[in-house]
This record gives structure tokens, C-alpha cells and sequence, in this order.
């Protein structure tokens, strides 16, 4: 039990040495110099491609049904993404993602 204990620890603390120092030599070698303007073009696109990475899975193969498609979870998905589009408002989205979430297995029976 202490062997696991200890093992885990040092995972954590190496994982986040290992995630400090991969953005330290991203932006802390950079510091106060302004950094291209092609950079900065492509930076933009970073929450975009990110969030749709760390939503898919929990909407396709969500562990609370282990792993198969859940109706209720591609309405709340379906619903977000249209109210965000119609909307442009993010608060919006989230609600209606929300209600979808919530109102599906009512509605399904």
C-alpha cells in the first residue's frame, strides 16, 4: 500500500515538472518579446481545437453509460452547438445543452 501511495506521488510530481517545463519553454523563453505575427495568428485557434477534443469523447463514449452513445448526451451536444451558433452567446449555450441534458430521458420515457 505505501509502495502504491508513494508511486502515485511521484508520478504526479513528475507529470507536473514535466507539464510546467513543456509551457515554460513556450512562453517563459519568450518573456517580454513580442512574438510573431503568425504566431499569434495561429494561437487563436487554440481553444477551438482544444475544447471540441475534450468534449467528443465525454459526448461519444461516456463512462457513465460505459461506453456506448448516449441520446441524451448528442441532444445536450446538438443543442449547445446550435444555440451557440444562433446565439453567439455562451451562457445560451451551456443552458440549452443543459435543458437538452436534462429534458431527453423525460421525453424519451
Amino acid at each position: 500500500m505505501i509502495e502504491d501511495t508513494a508511486q502515485v506521488w511521484i508520478v504526479m510530481i513528475v507529470l507536473g515538472l514535466g507539464t510546467f517545463l513543456l509551457r515554460f519553454s513556450f512562453l517563459g523563453m519568450i518573456g517580454s518579446r513580442p512574438m510573431p505575427l503568425w504566431a499569434l495568428r495561429l494561437l487563436r485557434y487554440t481553444p477551438v481545437a482544444v475544447l471540441p477534443g475534450l468534449v467528443a469523447p465525454m459526448v461519444l463514449w461516456p463512462t457513465a453509460t460505459g461506453g456506448e452513445t448516449d441520446p441524451a448526451r448528442l441532444a445536450a451536444a446538438c443543442a449547445a452547438v446550435a444555440m451557440g451558433l444562433l446565439s453567439r452567446n455562451v451562457f445560451a449555450a451551456i443552458f440549452a445543452g443543459a435543458a437538452a441534458l436534462y429534458l431527453t430521458p423525460w421525453l424519451l420515457g
